[in-house]
């Protein structure tokens, strides 16, 4: 039977949600790189990180931080990640302004090329005349997002190469995480 993959994104359509400002130290000093928790690989633990709240309201349990989109996690759904993804994520304990509850920054530590271009409803590349010329070849837009399952090993959290917006799951993750009634995630086949 063939696998079914899942993007984890945010339910922005919650209502009353909080919006969380990117991580800081705890002395809030800006940490050096704030993209480095969406990249796909694993980085060494950072200091103790804090994460003010830029607008007030409901603590989801899944959402994504600043611009950087550092992907944060309350308790619960670290513990999905941390019994049936071990090898596929990083979780370092955060701070947020004005929470009692424990959460976690989620590090996805692997990244694997298979979205399935001819699947997808459309697909845009950089270019090297683009503004960032680095990201030549990579990603620019994916709508309708499709990934072959025959390039996917063992892997049951995952980042796309080229496109590191979304967090890929399996289908079992997904089930673990809707009957812990994650609230603040959506999920969609892809």
């Amino acid at each position: 039977m063939e696998r079914r993959f899942f993007s984890l994104k945010t339910d922005v359509y919650v209502t009353g949600r909080w919006y969380l400002d990117d991580p800081v130290d705890v002395r809030g000093e800006e940490i050096g790189d704030v993209w480095m928790f969406r990249r796909g690989k694993p980085v060494e633990p950072p200091v103790q990180l804090y994460i003010p709240v830029s607008r007030p309201g409901v603590s989801l349990d899944m959402d994504f931080a600043g611009l950087g989109l550092t992907p944060v996690v309350s308790a619960r759904v670290a513990s999905v990640f941390s019994e049936m993804a071990p090898d596929d994520v990083q979780l370092f304990p955060v701070e947020i302004q004005g929470e009692s509850k424990p959460f976690f920054l989620l590090n996805v530590t692997r990244t694997i090329r298979c979205i399935d271009d001819a699947a997808c409803e459309e697909v845009q590349y950089f270019s090297e005349d683009d503004v960032m010329p680095e990201k030549a070849g990579t990603y620019r837009s994916v709508i309708g997002l499709r990934i072959d399952n025959s390039k996917i090993d063992d892997a049951r959290v995952f980042r796309l190469w080229g496109y590191n917006i979304p967090i890929i799951v399996d289908e079992d993750i997904k089930i673990a995480l809707e009957a812990n009634g994650i609230s603040g995630g959506k999920l969609e086949r892809v």
